[in-house]
């Protein structure tokens, strides 16, 4: 289970945090090698600086937001085809492998009433390890289906009919069954039986109950939270089913538990103590291998501020299945997962978290410089999205690009989008081109900063200039220490520190006498 949308995750809480009350709706190549001739070689490498997804099995890892593999431990990338990724406004919003079976979430950010929904936009689904792909679109519900049986009760239920608020943040498969859970935030938690073809609801306590089971009659409404009315509990966040069978459900209003495949569930919510959790909204749910009962970490969001939840931002385990709960990294904003051992590693906005000893205790790393040129290095205000280890590799996904170590976090190799400038042999896929600026379309929310990259060759120094649409001038940057193949960055702001308006910009680098010109596309 890895989870959460791609390029425009860093953006993404405050919307959800805004829209908490307002809700209405290839890859498991495991240890055997998947053959490159299925694949498209990626000229540019991997195709977004922001990683928010990581999936890693053998020497093979899978990269969002465009499904970017390499099955050489980064030496060179591939592209799978798909009609339903590439070329369209969706993006990797989760992904998970088992076996031969992939599934990989897809979402993308609608405009509504001028702000961006996070909207479901389907499955892409390998049986086959990834060779091939079918794309499935989450079923929804009809308008009429407005009750749901539970047990020996018929429940109300809000039919979610429209994909709007309801993107698939998370899904796992369950290695018994082949079941695979999807976590959508409106439309709740969704179990499916038949590889993503039909979905069917999971029901999960209220607010206001603690825990549920079929043989007791209930009449609550099955809903998400919209305004004062429906559940936070069935606003799905997260889920794991762990190697015990176990199944974990987190939300906006808590963790819940099952024991029985999903038809009994115990809800868990923070308390203001040191053995509860530390928060309700469960964003992150992974399991730790023990050789005996997995441990199980949830990383926790604070919701308080949006009339919802308790707690703080933190990272909350268990080691006994859920009878009792451990605190730790308070206040910490946690995002992902991974482990090797008895080592852990959390990806967070303070950087790379490590624990050598289970999370008794820990370190961290924040410099992330190249081996091979420490000046290439990620950017100071960066956030670490993602986290895998998997083979003796820690791969690590941050907002400027994609981490590589080999020897636990020691030293690291970095990799962003490398667009050649001048190949010898140009094409449609690599034009010739003297400067090019990434990515474009830009979102200044979202991306952070766009990247111009050009040829300095030595001259001693580059001025960059942006222009508007009708060629007034915007902003100009300086980089006096410009020499030999050069980024400069933009972060979408003119020179009084205003964001710009969505709209075309043009740029140009002047090096020396040279002069290089192109477009941006600016949209937020």
């Amino acid at each position: 289970m890895k989870q959460f949308q791609q390029g425009i995750r860093s953006t993404v809480w405050t919307s959800i945090l805004g829209a908490l009350i307002l809700v209405a709706g290839p890859v498991a190549i495991d240890s055997k090698a998947q053959d490159t001739a299925d694949l498209d070689l990626s000229p540019y490498g991997i195709l977004n600086n922001s990683v928010a997804n990581l999936h890693a099995s053998g020497n093979t890892v899978w990269v969002g937001p465009f499904l970017n593999v390499s099955t050489d431990r980064g030496a060179s990338w591939y592209l799978p085809v798909t009609d339903s990724l590439f070329g369209t406004s969706n993006r990797l919003f989760s992904i998970d492998i088992e076996g031969d079976v992939i599934v990989a979430g897809l979402g993308r950010a609608d405009a509504s009433g001028g702000e961006s929904v996070q909207t479901a936009a389907g499955f892409l689904i390998s049986e086959d390890g990834g060779s091939s792909f079918q794309y499935r679109f989450p079923q929804l519900d009809a308008p009429d289906e407005d009750t749901q049986i539970y047990g020996v009760s018929v429940l109300p239920a809000l039919p979610v009919i429209v994909p709007q608020q309801s993107p698939p943040f998370d899904v796992d498969i369950d290695p018994a069954t082949g079941d695979i859970w999807v976590a959508g935030w409106a439309s709740g938690v969704r179990r499916s039986a038949d590889q993503g073809r039909t979905w069917s609801r999971v029901v999960l306590p209220p607010d206001d109950l603690d825990q549920i089971q079929p043989d007791q009659p209930y009449s609550f409404s099955l809903e998400p939270r919209r305004g004062g009315n429906g559940s936070l509990n069935h606003m799905g966040f997260s889920v794991l089913v762990d190697e015990s069978g176990t199944i974990w459900a987190g939300t906006a209003g808590g963790l819940n538990r099952s024991t029985d495949g999903g038809l009994s569930w115990q809800k868990f919510k923070a308390d203001g103590t040191s053995a509860s959790l530390t928060g309700d909204w469960i964003i992150s749910i992974e399991e730790q291998p023990t050789g005996q009962l997995p441990i199980v970490w949830m990383a926790t969001w604070n919701t308080s501020e949006s009339g919802g939840g308790t707690g703080q931002f933190g990272v909350t385990l268990t080691r006994d299945g859920g009878q009792s709960f451990e605190q730790t990294l308070p206040g910490e904003r946690v995002y992902d997962f991974a482990f090797d051992g008895p080592r852990a590693f959390v990806a967070g906005d303070g950087g790379l978290f490590f624990s050598d000893d289970f999370g008794r205790s820990w370190n961290s790393i924040s410099d992330f410089r190249d081996r091979s040129d420490p000046t290439r290095r990620i950017r100071e205000d960066s956030d670490v999205f993602s986290v895998e280890s998997e083979n003796g590799i820690l791969w690590v996904g941050t907002s400027d690009g994609l981490l590589k170590s080999l020897d636990g976090g020691v030293t690291w190799t970095l990799y962003r989008v490398d667009v050649p400038l001048n190949p010898d042999s140009p094409s449609a896929a690599v034009p010739a081109v003297d400067a090019f600026a990434y990515p474009n379309p830009y979102s200044p929310g979202a991306d952070g900063f766009i990247r111009i990259k050009y040829d300095a060759s030595n001259r001693g120094g580059a001025t960059i200039r942006i222009f508007d649409y009708g060629m007034n001038p915007v902003r100009e940057i300086q980089q006096s220490d410009a020499t030999g193949v050069t980024e400069s960055l933009w972060d979408g702001r003119d020179d009084r520190g205003v964001q710009v308006a969505n709209g075309t910009y043009f740029y140009e680098v002047k090096v020396g006498s040279q002069r290089s010109r192109g477009k941006i596309l600016v949209i937020e």
